[in-house]
């Protein structure tokens, strides 16, 4: 009798798992984020949140924490995320097998959509005396979390003047970095993020902070020639408590992309509940660098192929042709 009574316990677990919620059976499409205090992990997250998209019935979306835009590159292509966000120059120097010491060429990370762009930006103390990224040489500097965009532009742009080697390097995410330089444990800390950044933000509570005019460095070495997928921007004065002159600096485009073998009507879906009035709205509550996006911009900075499912959704909006 006994023996019956637990074959049909087993019976019926399996039958309310034949016949259980659709929701249990949801295909999950992870997609990658970033560190903490990063851009990146509010634009995954603000994606994976949106009413809209949390109750599509076919799928599900679950924003996943990285070191950043090379890590997602290379979880994207081998399909450990479906989604995430890159860099453009990551994107497009992946394809092309230009990695630095990977010449492995990174060709299922398709585009979906722009973000928006991310700028360089170089906080010291004021009154520190550097006034230049070569003054750089000989302190410490956080850089960014290894495999990060970060990271990975500081040691391109670092190498490029020739002080990649000469300063005392700090991997590390930006709350991290802003804390160790509030407690004069870093002289300087890079970031390629949208501003206001809230890293900078919390360091200039601590600090009186400045920002490196790093435009002029970039010109001096014939940066924007090597490196076209990059494009001059100024962060304004006063984007930051103290700094009260506007600060040059460079930027990439930090882009929706899609691993090429996901169904394009993810991504179409996908677009579609985001790229309205309402997901636009959601995403700039999430985060104000959000205010970049949009339908007119929907494709702008991607330089590389762009998914099935993308070509459809931007075709019957009328950007692409």
């Amino acid at each position: 009798m006994k023996s019956r009574w637990y074959v049909a316990v087993i019976m019926a677990s399996i039958l309310a798992l034949a016949f259980a919620s659709p929701a249990m059976a949801k295909k999950i499409y992870k997609f990658g984020g970033g560190p903490a205090g990063g851009t990146f992990q509010f634009m995954a997250g603000g994606i994976s949140t949106y009413t809209p998209v949390k109750t599509i019935k076919e799928f599900k979306v679950l924003a996943g924490a990285s070191a950043g835009s090379v890590e997602n590159l290379r979880s994207v292509n081998s399909g450990k995320y479906a989604m995430g966000v890159v860099y453009s120059g990551h994107v497009y120097m992946g394809l092309n097998g230009m990695m630095k010491n990977d010449p492995k060429k990174y060709e299922d990370v398709l585009g979906v959509a722009y973000f928006y762009g991310a700028p360089a930006q170089l906080v010291v103390r004021a009154g520190s005396g550097i006034k230049s990224c070569k003054d750089l040489v000989g302190k410490k500097v956080g850089v960014g979390n290894a495999g990060s965009g970060a990271f990975a532009n500081c040691e391109m742009f670092f190498s490029a003047l020739g002080i990649w080697d000469k300063i005392e390097r700090n991997a590390m995410g930006y709350n991290d970095a802003a804390t160790a330089f509030g407690n004069n444990q870093l002289d300087a800390f890079w970031l390629f993020t949208a501003f206001p950044s809230g890293a900078v933000i919390m360091a200039a509570q601590t600090n009186d902070i400045a920002m490196i005019d790093l435009q002029a460095d970039a010109d001096s070495i014939g940066f924007f020639d090597k490196y076209p997928y990059f494009s001059k921007l100024t962060v304004p004065a006063n984007t930051y408590k103290g700094v009260t002159t506007a600060s040059p600096s460079f930027q990439d485009s930090a882009l929706w992309v899609a691993n090429s073998k996901i169904p394009a009507d993810v991504v179409y879906t996908l677009l579609s509940k985001i790229f309205t009035d309402e997901g636009l709205a959601h995403m700039r509550n999430v985060k104000k660098t959000a205010k970049a996006m949009s339908v007119k911009d929907g494709i702008k900075g991607i330089v590389t192929p762009l998914h099935p499912g993308a070509i459809k959704f931007w075709k019957e909006k009328g950007i692409l042709k």
